[in-house]
């Protein structure tokens, strides 16, 4: 493989206040997933988030999540399929219409928080999930987890997905990512996020926090934006990919 996806979420502010290094981020990432008012975000902030990506030549994609404010999209609420359904479609179409009228179009969607480790493991609210994609723009890309529901949810439906992995997150043996509730969860250190990534890409597998390895498809590799160290993980990570000669840049997947 000679080049990559770099993908961050952004945009999780309001107003004048700022959450997370989306200004420091830019520079180094190909993606941005777009918080879109539910979890995080309201109209200046994705507006702002937009023009910066545009500036930085960075693709523009949909961050829909839950409605919980209070938890940031984080929490499990119980949700039908066809709920699901009608709050992707409508976060889409809010970032879609801010886009726009500034010249710019989206590029992909990718499902935030509580919301993708949901559908991640639920065949029913990821196919709702990837139809709403579909309906709103069958020509967007799907980012999901990668070997999860979303993945096969959004190749049933006919669209163009990317197998996502990340940079600053341990796994599981069945392939899940560790619960932020967990020991462990969050990879802090620059190097070990680097290695990591670099491996799923050249080898196809990750080392588990149960110490086996399993197989995983890299194609667009996700930094947390308002991670503490998001900004240090992006600028070595860029360096060690290029190093390798691996491009960092969005793709149609």
């Amino acid at each position: 493989m000679n080049a990559i996806d770099l993908n961050s979420d952004v945009g999780e502010s309001y107003g004048a206040y700022t959450i997370g290094n989306d200004e420091k981020i830019m520079p180094y990432i190909s993606s941005a997933n777009i918080a879109c008012g539910f979890h995080a975000g309201d109209a200046h902030v994705m507006r702002e988030t937009v023009a910066r990506a545009l500036e930085h030549s960075v693709a523009i994609g949909a961050h829909p999540g839950l409605p919980d404010i209070g938890g940031f999209g984080r929490r499990n609420i119980d949700i039908s399929p066809q709920e699901g359904y009608e709050l992707v479609v409508y976060q889409i179409g809010a970032l879609w219409a801010i886009a726009k009228a500034q010249g710019g179009k989206l590029h992909h969607v990718k499902p935030h928080g509580a919301l993708y480790n949901m559908a991640a493991a639920d065949e029913a609210l990821a196919e709702a999930i990837a139809n709403a994609v579909y309906d709103v723009d069958p020509n967007l890309v799907f980012y999901g987890l990668a070997g999860s529901a979303l993945i096969a949810a959004g190749k049933k439906a006919g669209l163009k997905t990317a197998s996502e992995v990340f940079a600053d997150r341990t796994y599981q043996a069945d392939g899940s990512l560790t619960s932020r509730r967990a020991p462990n969860a969050l990879i802090t250190d620059a190097k070990e996020a680097s290695e990591q990534v670099l491996r799923m890409i050249q080898e196809g597998k990750v080392r588990t926090q149960q110490g086996t390895d399993v197989e995983i498809d890299a194609q667009t590799v996700c930094i947390h934006g308002d991670g503490a160290h998001a900004v240090a993980f992006a600028e070595q990570l860029k360096g060690e990919l290029e190093r390798h000669g691996i491009a960092v840049k969005a793709g149609d997947c």
